[in-house]
């Protein structure tokens, strides 16, 4: 296609049209995996964008846990997924934070790993998630 294009057109004009296409089919994916993390946001009370190997992740998931609730969260374990990476770039895009892990509860961004802990810390979290905590005696 180039080398008609080039033929036809010029060679600017073919390089112009192959990165004109090139971009449309990045910005689709680009979208595509925004809308699964918006729709696997909206599906779950507790979601955790996560990589299996990531101490912090594994602190963030450890939390929850902690918490006993009667509803896993849904971890999306990126490093375990084709698409992990372009999901990356889409919460990147949609939080402005590329780091994992990104915890999502009730549809709200809550963080990573210390903005988690730091919720647990505080009673943040047992609200939003609508429980009580039962403190050390």
């Amino acid at each position: 296609m180039a080398a008609f294009l080039g033929r036809r057109f010029g060679m600017a004009a073919a390089a112009a049209t192959f990165l004109a296409l090139a971009a449309f089919g990045s910005a689709s994916e680009s979208s595509s995996k925004s809308a699964f993390v918006k729709s696997t946001v909206k599906a779950h009370d507790v979601v955790i964008f996560s990589k299996s190997y990531c101490p912090y992740c594994r602190r963030a998931k450890a939390v929850f846990k902690e918490l006993q609730l009667k509803k896993d969260p849904y971890v999306v374990e990126l490093d375990q997924r084709e698409d992990g990476g372009e999901i990356q770039d889409a919460l990147s895009d949609m939080v402005g934070r590329r780091t994992v892990p990104q915890v999502f509860v009730r549809g709200k961004h809550l963080g990573g790993s210390d903005d988690t802990v730091d919720a647990y810390e505080s009673g943040e979290l047992a609200k939003l998630l609508n429980i009580s905590v039962k403190e050390d005696l």
